[in-house]
Order: C-alpha cells, then sequence, then structure tokens
C-alpha cells in the first residue's frame, strides 16, 4: 500500500505540473498570437507582393512644387557655403511648412555653394527639396509609388524610421514566443497525435532541400 500510495502521489505531482505548463504554455501562446496577428498577416501577404514584385506593376505619380524664399529668409540661409547634416533655420522651415506644405523641421540638410538640398525617403516614394542659394527658389519634388509599394517597404523597414524598426523587434519577438509556445504545445500533445514530429521534420527539412537543390 505503501509503495502504491507513493506512486499515485507522484503520478498526481507529474500530472499537476503538466496542467501548469499547459496552462502557462497556452496563455503565452494566445497572447502572442493576439500580439502578432495583424503583423503576420501584413507580413505575410507582403512577402508574397515582394516575391513577384516584377510582375506587379507599379505607377509612380509625381508632384512638383515651387516657390520663392523671400529676401529676408534668403540671408539667413549665409555664411559658410558648405555644411552637411546640419537643419535649415527655424524661421526657414517655419516658412518651407506654409508656402509648400512641406515640414522640413529638424531635418539633415546638404549644404554646397549653389544650393541647400534635402532628401526625404519615404515608404512607397521619395521627395526631395532644394533651395537655390543665389536666387531664393525653392523646388520641391514628391513621388508616389502606391499602395503596394508602401507596405513592401513597411516589410523592408525601408525608410520608415526607427519607431517602425523598434516595433519590427518586438514583433519579431513575439513571432518566437508564439513559435516557441507552439512547438512546446506541439511535444505534450505529441503522444496524442502521432503526425506531429513528421510534419514538424516536414517543415524543418523542406526549406533546406529546396535551398541545396535550386539555390546557387
Amino acid at each position: 500500500m505503501g509503495r502504491q500510495a507513493a506512486t499515485t502521489a507522484q503520478d498526481g505531482r507529474e500530472r499537476a505540473g503538466r496542467a501548469f505548463w499547459l496552462k502557462q504554455l497556452h496563455r503565452w501562446h494566445w497572447i502572442s498570437s493576439a500580439m502578432c496577428l495583424l503583423g503576420m498577416l501584413l507580413f505575410a501577404a507582403t512577402g508574397i507582393t515582394l516575391n513577384h514584385a516584377a510582375r506587379i506593376e507599379a505607377k509612380p505619380q509625381t508632384e512638383h512644387r515651387a516657390a520663392q524664399l523671400p529676401a529676408p529668409l534668403l540671408r539667413a540661409l549665409g555664411g559658410e557655403d558648405e555644411r552637411k547634416g546640419v537643419a535649415l533655420p527655424a524661421v526657414v522651415a517655419d516658412w518651407v511648412k506654409g508656402a509648400a506644405d512641406v515640414d522640413v523641421a529638424g531635418r539633415p540638410a546638404e549644404w554646397s555653394a549653389d544650393e541647400i538640398y534635402l532628401s526625404m525617403p519615404r515608404p512607397g516614394g521619395d521627395a526631395w527639396l532644394s533651395i537655390d542659394r543665389a536666387s531664393g527658389k525653392l523646388e520641391y519634388e514628391r513621388t508616389t509609388r502606391g499602395w503596394i509599394s508602401y507596405l513592401n517597404d513597411l516589410h523592408k523597414g525601408r525608410n520608415a524610421g526607427p519607431v517602425w524598426g523598434w516595433f519590427i523587434d518586438l514583433f519579431a519577438l513575439a513571432c518566437v514566443v508564439f513559435s516557441v509556445t507552439g512547438l512546446l504545445l506541439l511535444k505534450m500533445h505529441a503522444a496524442q497525435r502521432g503526425a506531429t514530429w513528421p510534419l514538424v521534420a516536414f517543415g524543418l527539412v523542406l526549406p533546406l532541400v529546396l535551398a541545396l537543390i535550386f539555390i546557387h
């Protein structure tokens, strides 16, 4: 009886431990899946569009604006002929915002003897602004390539800024949690599902075989 009681107690502890870990794994699996849902749909869809980018026709649209910098503000741009990564003076940036509807406050600019040039790439497009230092002529051009290009650039983190980069890092971490907890749940249920490990092995081996055979 004593041995049987000890065995029963041991079995009870094992079941309690299994129930605890199952509960924790299910909790973190659904939390990470909820956090990843929209991101996974976005990255999966844009994975397809990026893979077939040559077949998806983009129709760029270009917008051009021009303005004339007032003489007092043009004098504010005097001084050293060449500067690198120096933003426009605040008063000039405010004027550009009002005259051309372009926010250049704090943006680094390339100053040469002839002009001030700002490159403003963005997801799904590009833009630039130049100011002639002699005449004060301002030119601005913006090109957009559509929503697919925009989402593709978000997928790559291209010209999306540091905040989007932080989001990608957090999203990737949540995907790791989702995948690892899923794998551990598979392990805990594998005894009742005979196809578990063959499918896991197939998912692991298939991309390796394709890479070895078809990628050179």
